[in-house]
């Protein structure tokens, strides 16, 4: 199992409980697969930098989850399915390490 991070921006025509239920049916999708859900991060409703398809706000949503080869393939081929969904993109997050401070240079 790895871990990934899923970005996806749902249309902005769509309700609030309309989202709700679509971000919830891509989490039963990792789950069923066996993936697991660790995190699902709304950002809300944003201005598009260009139009897309003649729309130019949606829903912004961050999803952190572990999931195998299998089920992230048909996680990734529902999300291209859905028409609630206008981008989607699904990647591996770079491993967090913690840094030290920068000792400061001693002044003569």
């Amino acid at each position: 199992m790895r871990t990934y991070e899923l970005m996806m921006i749902t249309r902005g025509a769509l309700d609030e409980p309309a989202v709700q239920q679509v971000v919830q049916r891509f989490t039963k999708v990792i789950a069923d697969r066996g993936g697991d859900v660790q995190r699902v991060d709304h950002w809300g409703k944003r201005a598009f930098a260009y139009e897309i398809d003649h729309m130019t706000e949606g829903y912004y949503t961050v999803v952190d989850f572990t999931a195998d080869g299998p089920g992230l393939l048909e996680l990734e081929r529902q999300l291209r399915l859905a028409d609630e969904i206008v981008r989607h993109k699904v990647v591996r997050p770079a491993a967090r390490v913690k840094r030290r401070p920068t000792p400061t240079p001693a002044s003569p």
